[in-house]
């Protein structure tokens, strides 16, 4: 059994295990956790549309661009959960963009 992947998979594979990251970037610590989830939904349906379009194939097929959307989604949970939470990189990734609002005039 010989399996190849086009390039297209593997780039969303990568893309969807930096999602997480990405929600991260542009959301805060206090922002709902469900808020986070339907954020990376729309972005994992989102790279799972622009795969099937990106895909050498001969057509687009939107029944394979929901499984992509749905392992998309799978793996972003995965990545947050199995190596970007744990590694302090989640949070970090909220932090960044948080600003404080004591800054002093000069």
């Amino acid at each position: 059994m010989n399996v190849h992947l086009d390039t297209a998979y593997w780039i969303g594979l990568l893309i969807s295990v930096v999602l997480p990251v990405l929600v991260g970037l542009v959301t805060t610590r206090v922002t709902h956790a469900g808020a986070k989830a339907v954020l990376l939904l729309a972005l994992s349906t989102l790279n799972g549309l622009l795969v099937e379009y990106a895909n050498p194939g001969p057509d687009y097929d939107l029944g394979t661009a929901a499984v992509l959307a749905l392992v998309s989604f799978a793996t972003g949970v995965l990545a947050h959960f199995g190596l970007w939470k744990p590694s302090g990189v989640s949070g970090k990734a909220q932090d960044s963009l948080i600003t404080s609002g004591t800054h002093t005039s000069a």
